[in-house]
């Protein structure tokens, strides 16, 4: 009975994502192509289209499912990127990249929201190119995590057009098997290439490794090869256990899993991350806006309930287990911390 009640928690909070962009949302007389042309906001995903070949098959029976990027998202590929791969030489890498934006049949927002539901928070279309991408709620969005760990954040939906419909989203997505970086010779891995600049100041890491209240976290986090990973680019939240929270496991636990279990020790501390920035502010109203109780979806694709009782979150774990949050908004180049007084465990 908690975990339908959490659902229905999940799906009332999805209610709550606003399209920052608007348009007109019903064109059943146009096809998705004659709409993308239409829309000044397109131009470059319509030359891109053009120049694979991939107009004509778009604008057939289909129907499809597009996650447009806007022309914004294609700048902020790295200079020169967008260049190459509309040259004949690349069509075929272009042609897969854009076929990783388009999904088979009709699949409007409510149909996303079931899917979201019915995945228990994560939603993985089967896309054209053939393989898959993550679909999640976050806070008041509704975001798209690409096979190679970017998100994109969905800007507006429901755009239907006579052979399928379009949301728009603000960044180009990319398939986890695709060397955008070679196209421009550099050595840049294509992850760091399509990630935002780091703001200045210390990694998630970094305050970690330099606060000597989560010892035993950063030495788990090195156990498992995680340090690099909060040492880049990106937005995170890390619930992050103090020393103490880990003392409170049954003696020998910690050493087991560093020593024995890493594949389990990486699932639970994936379990701490959410892939979002979540400042105690935006938890704090998100849990108001939620009748005391939001879902957030982890780095491991699990789900964990944040709540407040007797004026402290705490966040309620896989097991019903409760951890409270003792400190908050410790702030870093690429997140967030906000330090818990238990270990947070999935369901295993």
């Amino acid at each position: 009975m908690r975990r339908f009640s959490f659902l229905l928690l999940a799906l009332a909070s999805f209610s709550f994502f606003v399209p920052s962009v608007s348009y007109a949302q019903d064109m059943k007389d146009k096809t998705i192509v004659e709409i993308a042309a239409g829309n000044s906001d397109f131009e470059t995903l319509v030359a891109a289209v053009k120049a694979a070949g991939l107009a004509e098959t778009l604008m057939g029976d289909g129907p499809f499912t597009v996650f447009a990027p806007t022309d914004a998202a294609f700048d902020a590929l790295p200079a020169g990127l967008v260049g190459e791969l509309v040259k004949p030489a690349n069509k075929a890498v272009l042609t897969k990249i854009l076929t990783y934006h388009v999904v088979a049949g009709n699949m409007m927002a409510k149909d996303v929201v079931s899917a979201i539901t019915s995945g228990k928070g994560t939603a993985k279309p089967s896309t054209v190119e053939g393989s898959t991408f993550s679909v999640m709620a976050q806070m008041d969005k509704v975001m798209i995590k690409d096979g190679q760990g970017n998100v994109a954040n969905v800007v507006s939906t429901d755009i239907a057009g006579s052979n399928g419909v379009i949301h728009v989203i603000d960044k180009v997505l990319l398939p986890a098997n695709l060397d955008v970086a070679s196209l421009l010779g550099s050595a840049k891995p294509a992850k760091a290439m399509m990630s935002s600049p780091a703001p200045e100041g210390p990694s998630i890491a970094a305050v970690a490794s330099g606060n000597g209240n989560f010892k035993t976290l950063v030495a788990a986090l090195s156990a498992v090869n995680l340090v690099e990973t909060f040492d880049s680019p990106g937005e995170y939240t890390v619930f992050a256990p103090t020393d103490a929270a880990f003392d409170k496991l049954p003696d020998g636990t910690v050493d087991n899993l560093v020593t024995k279990q890493k594949e389990t020790l990486k699932k639970v501390l994936a379990y701490h991350v959410i892939p979002a920035k979540i400042t105690s502010t935006k938890l704090v109203e998100a849990i108001k806006a939620n009748k005391n109780y939001y879902m957030m979806q982890t780095l491991g694709g699990e789900t964990l309930v944040a709540t407040i009782n007797s004026g402290n979150v705490e966040i309620i774990d896989g097991n019903g287990n409760r951890s409270t949050v003792v400190i908050t908004d410790v702030d870093a180049s690429n997140g967030v911390i906000h330090a818990v007084d238990s270990v947070i465990m999935p369901r295993m």
